[in-house]
């Protein structure tokens, strides 16, 4: 399978950069083209119940907000980015470094990408730039919580290079899969032999695509 390999990344001005992608700090400006991706079910239906699809722009700048204000005050590494085209700048979806609950200790790396813009490798891609700069930060190991049937999530998971540990209902009060990515295995070829959830392959969660 191919390694997250070939996936450079760099840091600098608070954006993370990558062969195709730019990862930056939110804009209220952003609210447009945002709803392009959150207001997409395809999208929010992994999200909610902490969030819902937000379909008009107005909205979206509330959502924004938020995000802008949480990650001002949120402890480096973690934070929320906007994940761009690095050739023309558009907006394609979301990524995020946030403390799990219940008591903020554990890391998850999160993203999502407007569905026109999935099977291209690029929310591997963006799940691989946070990941690995989380670990410059310092950081040993960090989690990504998938909800059952996200097998677009799930496989996502694995192309970055994190391995299932186990089915949790401790985060979100929801039944998730548990993906972990440890730094030193960061680079390391994705391997088919990765262990599976029961249940058939299930897989969950609050990442989509590939």
């Amino acid at each position: 399978m191919t390694k997250p390999e070939q996936h450079r990344v760099s840091v600098a001005g608070g954006r993370i950069h990558t062969n195709r992608l730019v990862l930056r700090p939110w804009s209220v400006d952003d609210a447009a083209e945002a709803v392009a991706v959150y207001g997409r079910s395809e999208v929010a239906r992994w999200l909610a119940p902490a969030m819902s699809a937000v379909d008009n722009e107005a909205a979206m700048t509330a959502v924004l907000k938020r995000w802008i204000d949480e990650s001002s005050a949120l402890e480096p590494p973690a934070g929320r980015w906007a994940v761009t085209l690095a050739d023309t700048g558009e907006l394609i979806g979301g990524a995020a470094v946030l403390p799990l609950p219940p008591d903020g200790v554990d890391l998850e790396i999160g993203w999502q990408l407007a569905p026109a813009h999935w099977g291209h490798g690029l929310a591997t891609e963006a799940g691989h730039a946070v990941a690995h700069y989380t670990f410059t930060q310092g950081v040993d190991e960090v989690f990504a919580v998938v909800r059952p049937r996200n097998t677009r999530g799930a496989a996502t998971a694995r192309r970055v290079g994190m391995e299932w540990v186990g089915e949790t209902q401790k985060y979100y009060g929801l039944t998730l899969q548990v993906y972990r990515l440890r730094r030193g295995d960061l680079d390391l070829p994705t391997i088919q032999a990765f262990p599976f959830p029961p249940h058939g392959g299930r897989n969950g969660g609050r990442h989509q695509e590939r």
